[in-house]
């Protein structure tokens, strides 16, 4: 789970933010700002300061946000002179936008407001449609407006050419007071309440936010043009409504609430993406007629309000489609508001405290929680104030003389100590201490706070004797320099159903001199809250509650930091007595020998088997799991499987020394998994198997994969050099390489490779021979691997004991929905006999309904709603339509009179919770990653891995400080493009190849460690009419995928020409390519014809790959199908040149052809 923050505003007006990952408010930077209230989103924070004006607060990221600026010249051929600025009166301007209506010239274009600023000179867009154009970018077209093409022709009487310039927004880690260029008789009242939100709404662009605020005088305005490349927006528009608002909520979706000054609730319906301000409003009664609703809250299905007697109530039935509800709810507790944040969590500001509450229990199947916590966090500016009496009296009777900081981490030469006087022999202790110990535990049962301030007294109080760290003699406890004053009274304004939350007060024990407020054991009072960019899921819990109630921030920090040292001597001791005691009594019997020669361990089950022949369906069979363990350790196993046919018994037998892979595999309705051996994997014919349910499916996959890994005797993490791949499920596979599979000569044959499972689920995933791997999820979430195994289904003996982390993955389902086009009725859901599905996937061939439409297995659990799909390929129409003049066909966005069929795509997402060896990489979303490969000898002479990333908005990045030891890097490097990128690739000299979204590629120069990011990029034509969308470069050699799976190698390059010369085709077929520091290519093939069936999704080795000859002789087939990726960028194994192998396998099949058969 990313760092995350929570946003709060103290009764001083300042701001504060408090991440997932620590423990202390920090102090907002540009703190000369006193505010009022704020609402955050995930990157940013809007706010309104205590001089009515909103301001926004964009969280530094290494990413710029850069906006670029377009302007037409536009020219027409005259007779006399040629092409001129001189055009017809019915002509567009000569500088205009792209439509040619409003004049642009060059220097009209302005920055928006002060927080931009140029990035760089306007300059001439030379590329077109993923081709180069003739010196100048000039394009041709007969007449204004036209369908422009680069090429000059006779009858191009008119020509064009984009001129570009970047604008970068600059204020960031602080807070930009929002311009505003209306007219001043329109500029809306000084504000008093604002909401962000909308980032979710269904079919909205990503990045997108909805900023709504109401004025003083009870006005609804809303902030146009807000998005992520744009966080200021342009300009307030005014929303009208039947009564003066005096408070709002916007949720992440489609829902938006407001309060009225009689206590009404105004909600707002119609919001969607293309109307993001909705269209009319419904009125809400509040809960009862004597308190009306004072605040309001939503979220993405629920809305909680507070009253103004301080209540707090719950909205049951909200959702999408009746954004009203159906009843109100009154939950435990007074608040005097409360803030819906990601993932419906709530939070609160107490009503008598003043202290943040957080909802816990808050699920999706129980959206209104089950109790409120406080938050137990104290303001950075406290460390300072660790060394108060509080934290002297629980170091005092842990360390006697000794008084370490609570801040402090380790011993220094500054540390504080104190002489602390002891009574002596004859001397008693003061009668006041003793009454003060008696008052404390009289004071036991005088209520929580008490009762747990107490026994965190007693508790640190007891004398440890001999224990590891503490002097020999036992030390007398030290009452004496402890001032043991009664705990301070703090009235109880906490209701019946506050459990948790009585522990606030403090011990009583205040430093003296500060200039702070309040004391720095006292919590902070806060006016303001907002969780809208803090994530807080149900699995992971933030260290804010970690503090026992009753005592200090500085108390529990000291007591939890000195547990480890307690104990870390004494269990070394022990471990080490065992075992030496073990080898003394092993030793004296060696001379005896084993009176079992082998033992034998037999799990037995009930499984279903796929019959592959007929009746070709799952059968009901009964398997055993016999592993034998000889006297010298080695162990084999023997899986058997017992089946009825025909009334007769019969059975197959796997030893599981020749399986070669144990894969889950992708259904719908089955928990099934898949067995491969070197004679099923040539075949395509695996072994099927499924059981009952997923923990027993996860049981027999982690026995049989922990009884292969015993047979071969592969254990714990895979080597620098293993090879990764993932399935088409998402889950991730290595392979241990030999020397032998990059010979020259017989090769090992690839059905040979034995894969094992790692945890976690990702799409794609790189490595490197140092140990960095990276994988992207189907979310575009970046992922480091921690160096652990297992994870997932494989816990306990098949999984390491540390470095397992909790992982999810959301991915989106796509299904189609088709019409032809009727000459009476229009376009019907009526097609003709021959017209695919009218509910279909994207071929037409299967059908597919909202309805009957499942996630992808039984692992993912829908997250949302089925909704209309705006991003696809040649873009839609407003209602998101595609047309073409028949199925299939090469479809648009828009309607012309040759179209008689149309389609639209739905998509719908779903999530999946697992577990595994990953760390997020937070807070960009990635494309595509690639980490340089390095062959064996490769001095780095301390310089760090160079990472290069496509972010999924299309940015180049830099990863920095990239090692070993530091696999996820410290920052992001942009790199600037003139238009977005999809797919990047540094190979082993720092040569940098990306391509483009349009399809062409690029090739970076002067790359270098010393200039991680290079200076410029240069165009390369793409193969003829083929648009890349992948490429993967080696130690010398440069391959490209194009959308149509043609595998292509580019030829000509040398140390002094690196960008090459030309395309070579090597393949078609061809799913996805990955080339290794040897200059070796693997691939994945789309299609492989087995014995039995079409195998879609196999990995491939290309064979014959030499200096002279790049792009290889044939095809090594291995396992498959249903595989996505393969990265071998990490395999820098080399054979040696004059080992030969004992026994000649096998020759690898080749095909001379491409890798289809």
């Amino acid at each position: 789970m990313p760092n995350s923050v929570l946003w709060a505003v103290d009764l001083f007006g300042r701001v504060y933010t408090l991440s997932t990952a620590s423990q202390y408010w920090e102090l907002c930077k540009d703190g000369q700002l006193e505010f009022k209230r704020v609402s955050a989103a995930t990157q940013c924070c809007w706010g309104i300061a205590c001089d009515n004006q909103v301001y926004v607060y964009v969280c530094a990221s290494d990413v710029a946000i850069r906006r670029r600026e377009e302007a037409y010249e536009n020219q027409r051929w005259n007779p006399m002179g040629g092409f001129c600025e001189k055009l017809l009166l019915s002509d567009r301007w000569s500088w205009s936008d792209v439509s040619g209506l409003q004049h642009r010239p060059l220097d009209g274009v302005a920055l928006p407001s002060p927080h931009w600023e140029w990035e760089s000179d306007w300059y001439v867009d030379e590329n077109f449609g993923g081709e180069p154009t003739e010196k100048g970018g000039w394009t041709y077209a007969i007449d204004f407006p036209a369908t422009y093409t680069r090429d000059k022709k006779w009858n191009s009487c008119v020509r064009r050419r984009k001129w570009i310039r970047y604008r970068r927004y600059k204020s960031r880690d602080t807070w930009a007071k929002i311009p505003s260029k209306d007219d001043p008789k329109q500029l809306p009242d000084p504000f008093n309440d604002l909401s962000v939100g909308g980032w979710e709404i269904t079919e909205e662009p990503s990045g997108r936010l909805s900023v709504w605020a109401v004025s003083v005088q009870g006005r609804v305005w809303y902030r146009e043009d807000v998005s992520h490349s744009n966080p200021e927006g342009s300009s307030w528009s005014l929303v009208d409504t039947p009564g003066e608002v005096v408070q709002i909520s916007c949720g992440p979706h489609d829902l938006l609430w407001a309060t009225l000054w009689e206590g009404q609730a105004l909600v707002r319906e119609g919001i969607g993406r293309n109307s993001p301000t909705g269209s009319c409003w419904s009125i809400v009664e509040p809960p009862g007629p004597e308190n009306g609703i004072m605040h309001v809250s939503v979220g993405v299905g629920v809305v909680w309000a507070v009253t103004k007697d301080r209540k707090v109530w719950f909205r049951r039935g909200v959702n999408s489609h009746n954004p009203c509800g159906t009843s109100w709810i009154e939950m435990v507790g007074e608040m005097t508001m409360v803030n819906v944040g990601l993932n419906d969590q709530v939070w609160g500001i107490g009503c008598e405290d003043r202290a943040v509450y957080f909802r816990q229990g808050v699920t999706p199947s129980e959206l209104s929680g089950k109790t409120w916590k406080a938050i137990m966090a104290a303001r950075e500016c406290d460390r300072s104030h660790s060394g108060s009496s509080s934290s002297l009296l629980s170091a005092g009777c842990f360390f006697g003389d000794e008084v370490k900081g609570s801040g402090e981490s380790a011993p220094s030469d500054t540390d504080a100590t104190s002489e602390v006087e002891r009574p002596g022999p004859g001397q008693h202790l003061p009668v006041e201490s003793l009454d003060n110990s008696r008052n404390l535990k009289e004071s036991l049962a005088s209520g929580p706070v008490a009762s747990r301030t107490a026994e965190g007294v007693i508790e640190n109080a007891c004398p440890t004797e001999g224990g590891p760290g503490l002097a020999s003699t036992p030390a007398v406890l030290p009452w004496t320099n402890i001032d043991l004053k009664e705990p301070k009274k703090v009235p109880s304004h906490s209701a019946a159903g506050f459990p948790e939350t009585t522990g606030l007060s403090s011990m009583g024990l205040l430093p003296l001199g500060l200039e702070e407020p309040y004391g720095a054991e006292d919590h902070p009072l806060w006016a303001w809250v907002s969780g809208g960019g803090c994530a807080v899921e149900a699995c992971y819990v933030p260290k804010w509650f970690a503090a026992q109630s009753g005592l200090s921030p500085s108390v529990q920090t000291l007591s939890l930091s000195i547990m480890p040292a307690q104990t870390a001597a004494w269990r070394k001791q022990i471990l080490q007595q065992l075992t030496e005691r073990t080898k003394r009594e092993l030793e004296n019997f060696r001379h005896y020998e084993q009176a079992v020669e082998q033992s034998v361990w037999v799990k037995t089950g009930t499984l279903q088997w796929w019959c592959d022949w007929k009746p070709h369906k799952w059968v009901d069979v009964r398997v055993a799991l016999e592993q034998f363990t000889g006297h010298d350790g080695a162990r084999d196993s023997i899986l058997f499987i017992y089946y009825v046919v025909h009334g007769e018994k019969k059975y197959i037998h796997v030893f599981l020394n020749d399986v070669t892979v144990l894969v889950p595999l992708l259904s719908e309705g089955k928990h099934s998994f898949a067995l491969y051996t070197p004679e099923r994997t040539r075949q395509r014919w695996p072994v099927r198997l499924a059981a009952a349910t997923e923990q027993d499916m996860n049981d027999w996959l982690a026995l049989l994969s922990l009884s292969c890994c015993e047979s071969r005797k592969v254990h714990g993490r895979p080597s620098p050099q293993a090879i990764w791949s993932v399935t088409c499920k998402g889950d991730i596979f290595v392979s241990e390489p030999s020397p032998d599979l990059e010979a020259q000569e017989h090769p090992l044959p690839c059905d040979q490779m034995f894969w094992r499972q790692m945890g976690g689920h990702l799409r794609v995933v790189e490595a490197n021979s140092q140990g960095v791997v990276w994988g992207l999820g189907y979310d575009h979430t970046a992922w480091v691997y921690t160096g652990g195994y297992g994870g997932g289904c494989f816990q306990g003996l098949a999984s390491s004991t540390s470095n397992i982390y909790t992982q999810s993955d959301v991915k989106s389902v796509y299904i189609y929905e088709n019409q032809r086009w009727n000459p009476v009725t229009g376009y019907t859901s009526r097609g003709l006999p021959t017209d695919r599905y009218m509910w279909s996937d994207a071929t037409g061939l299967q059908e597919c309904t909202k309805a009957s439409t499942k996630p992808p297995s039984l692992q993912w659990t829908w997250v949302s709603d089925w909704s209309v799909d705006f991003s696809v390929p040649g873009g839609t129409d407003q209602e998101g339509w595609q047309y073409a003049s028949d199925f299939p066909a090469s479809y648009h966005g828009y309607k012309t009179m040759k179209d008689f069929v149309r389609r639209r795509c739905w998509a719908r997402k779903c999530k999946l919770v697992t577990s595994g060896p990953w760390l997020e990489v937070a807070p960009i979303a990635l494309r595509d990653v690639s980490i340089i490969p390095e062959s064996p000898g490769t001095d780095r002479n301390g310089s760090s891995i160079a990472l290069w990333a496509v972010s999924d908005k299309g940015d180049v990045l830099c990863r920095l400080g990239v090692s070993a030891l530091n696999p996820a890097g410290s920052s992001w490097l942009h790199v600037g493009t003139d238009q977005p990128f999809t797919s990047v690739s540094i190979g082993a000299c720092y040569q940098v190849w990306a391509v483009a979204r349009d399809g062409s590629a690029f090739y970076r120069g002067s790359v270098s460690p010393s200039r991680p990011a290079g200076d410029c990029w240069y165009h390369i034509p793409s193969p003829p009419k083929q648009r890349l969308k992948q490429v993967s470069v080696g130690q010398t050699s440069v391959y490209a995928l194009d959308e149509n799976g043609n595998l292509w190698c580019r030829q000509g390059i040398t140390p002094s020409y690196p960008q090459g010369s030309s395309w070579e085709h090597v393949s078609n077929n061809v799913c996805s390519v990955s080339v290794g520091p040897l200059d070796q290519v693997w691939v994945i093939a789309d299609k492989v014809q087995g014995s039995r069936s079409l195998s879609r999704g196999t990995v491939c080795h290309r064979t014959g790959v030499q200096p002279h000859e790049p792009s290889g002789q044939g095809w090594d087939y291995g396992i498959g199908g249903g595989w996505d990726h393969i990265s071998v960028r990490a395999n820098a194994t080399r054979a040696p040149r004059s080992s030969s192998r004992e026994q000649e396998p096998s020759a690898p099949k080749e095909a001379l052809g491409p890798a289809c058969c």
